[in-house]
């Protein structure tokens, strides 16, 4: 998984961030994608209106040709605000699960809260207007001169089809505090990805390059080396792959690799969210998604793949808007990020979060990939290497109603069975700037000095597979994926731990009856209810036994080591998949 930047002029944006405070950072050299926010001004908001998370933005490495066409059609989507949310997030700390109509009637935006905006909207001259079921997210087409005129903004070219907001978005007095953002006005900020194709070949492949693998994962092995034994599949769970693009072939391939390796045949339905595109770059990231989550599950219920448009923060946003909304999913994956202040500052954070909040609350789990830059934010290529670049948590992983999955490299028997694992030297991991850790998550996180990281989120929560060259996971493709040039092709990175956690989870609902609820808060439950060492692993690479997890005790990402406990590389650890089951449940 890549993480695309937003680089900050802002001193006070990040002065405070665990010590590491800057006036600036460089640009991506050549990202179609860099942006900075722009220095934020003392200037009071203009009377009549009121302010939004969605601030000004300019791209870094890019010159500001002025005016965007005011003839060119945008569409916007504004969030809209969830009502009570102490209460609700009370609730998911308890553990209680609600259904969507007690979301809706309870915390979700009110018909009122909609009729406003979109009676405004209307009223700009903006057209298509449309609502998601769950109330949060209002979607709109308009013109640049109409859009400016409706947010009191101002919208540049920056050349190569790229554009940005240069002042911050507001709306009407009247909207305050029900319009929490305005997405869509830049098409900078977006998810990225590249899942990390392996530099060894398996034996047998047809265009063998480099030194052979040491071992090939596929779903027998994954489920052995994790002890699934006895654990029933994930034959009862629904989950979900958040895509992008045309995924025709990702579901033709599944079948495909269903058929050589012998394994269930998984029900598919894909959910076209926002406009149909033909876009086929994410192919390789959608099949290790899905073979790899079903894989290690053994089989589910159904996956559903949510296609949107594409990866900028506003269709990423109406995608999961309508994941939450629909609560056909139990389960969700996410194998992508940005460092977590893009999706501050453009106010997708903001949005993404109230609906990660509506799932927790359903009993859903979202998982996300921390990245593959270590704990460096994606400024180059950094693997980890400590100092290349600014400590910074990847985004959706850092929201703390999501689980965020790092990665290990693995060492087995001969027999395929656990030996060990280490922390793999570019899983992404560290402290969240912008988001608070919950309840649930205090008394395990570490906290020492500054007092600060008490509030402060840690990532990941948990840790799987990641490795591409110790531990690839084969992803079956016909005709072959460009991106190997042969099938089966390794693929690792957290693009693959996260769906591995997801799969996991999927298995330990079935055994469940699906009442285990949100994810986080249980994976956080049985560690703290049990927190002493029950056995160990003498590897190599060594690890102990705390709760249903391998904890990690070797390896570092940059700015952090795997230690004993939690940490910033590996969280809690790997699962143990058949010891998981039997304490998650207690």
């Amino acid at each position: 998984m890549r993480k695309v930047l937003i680089t900050t002029t802002a001193a006070a944006l990040l002065a405070g961030c665990s010590g590491h405070g800057t006036s600036s950072l460089p640009p991506v050299p050549g990202s179609a994608a860099q942006m900075s926010a722009a220095t934020r001004t003392s200037q009071s908001i203009p009377a009549g209106w009121a302010a939004t998370a969605t601030q000004a933005i300019s791209i870094s490495g890019a010159s500001d040709s002025g005016p965007l066409a005011s003839s060119k059609t945008l569409t916007v989507r504004l969030g809209l605000g969830l009502h009570n949310v102490s209460q609700l997030q009370s609730l998911i700390a308890s553990g209680t699960t609600i259904s969507t109509a007690q979301f809706m009637g309870q915390y979700a935006p009110t018909q009122t809260d909609v009729s406003a905006v979109t009676t405004y909207l209307k009223t700009q001259g903006l057209t298509n207007v449309s609502v998601t079921s769950n109330n949060q997210l209002v979607s709109a087409d308009g013109t640049v001169a109409q859009l400016q005129a409706a947010f009191n903004t101002k919208l540049d070219d920056f050349g190569g089809g790229r554009f940005a907001n240069v002042t911050p978005a507001l709306v009407p007095q009247s909207l305050g505090g029900i319009v929490v953002a305005v997405l869509g006005l830049n098409n900078a900020a977006r998810m990225a990805l590249s899942p990390k194709i392996s530099q060894c070949y398996f034996t047998g492949s047809s265009t063998p390059a480099g030194a052979p693998c040491l071992r090939n994962y596929g779903p027998a092995e994954i489920q052995q080396y994790y002890d699934a034994g006895s654990t029933p599949t994930g034959s009862n769970t629904t989950v979900a792959v958040i895509s992008e693009g045309n995924v025709s072939q990702a579901v033709s391939d599944l079948a495909y690799a269903e058929t050589t390796l012998g394994t269930p045949k998984v029900p598919v339905n894909v959910v076209t969210v926002g406009l149909p595109s033909s876009d086929v770059a994410g192919l390789d990231e959608w099949e290790l998604d899905s073979q790899s989550s079903t894989g290690i599950a053994g089989t589910v219920k159904t996956l559903y793949f949510y296609a949107t448009t594409s990866l900028t923060d506003s269709d990423i946003a109406n995608d999961y808007e309508h994941w939450a909304g629909d609560n056909l999913a139990k389960l969700g994956n996410s194998s992508f990020g940005e460092c977590e202040y893009q999706a501050y500052l453009d106010g997708a954070m903001k949005v993404d979060d109230n609906a990660f909040m509506q799932a927790a609350a359903q009993g859903q789990t979202m998982f996300a990939s921390t990245g593959d830059t270590g704990s460096a934010c994606a400024l180059v290529g950094t693997n980890g290497v400590p100092g290349s670049g600014l400590p910074m948590a990847a985004y959706p992983a850092s929201s703390p109603w999501v689980v965020a999955v790092g990665g290990t490299s693995l060492t087995a028997n001969p027999d395929g069975s656990y030996l060990g694992e280490a922390a793999w030297n570019a899983g992404g991991g560290g402290l969240s700037q912008f988001e608070n850790s919950q309840p649930w998550m205090q008394s395990v996180q570490p906290v020492s000095p500054p007092p600060a990281e008490l509030a402060l989120r840690g990532i990941p929560d948990v840790a799987m597979d990641a490795d591409p060259n110790t531990s690839p996971f084969m992803v079956y493709s016909n005709p072959a994926l460009a991106a190997c040039g042969s099938s089966p092709c390794g693929i690792g990175g957290t693009s693959l731990s996260s769906p591995l956690a997801m799969g996991t989870f999927a298995r330990l609902q079935t055994a469940h009856n699906n009442t285990l609820g949100f994810g986080g808060r249980a994976f956080y439950r049985i560690y703290a209810l049990n927190p002493n060492a029950t056995a160990s692993s003498n590897g190599p690479p060594p690890t102990q036994t705390i709760g249903g997890y391998h904890d990690i005790l070797t390896g570092a990402n940059g700015a952090y080591t795997a230690l004993p406990g939690f940490d910033y590389t590996t969280g809690m650890g790997t699962f143990d998949i058949a010891l998981t089951s039997g304490l998650i449940g207690r």
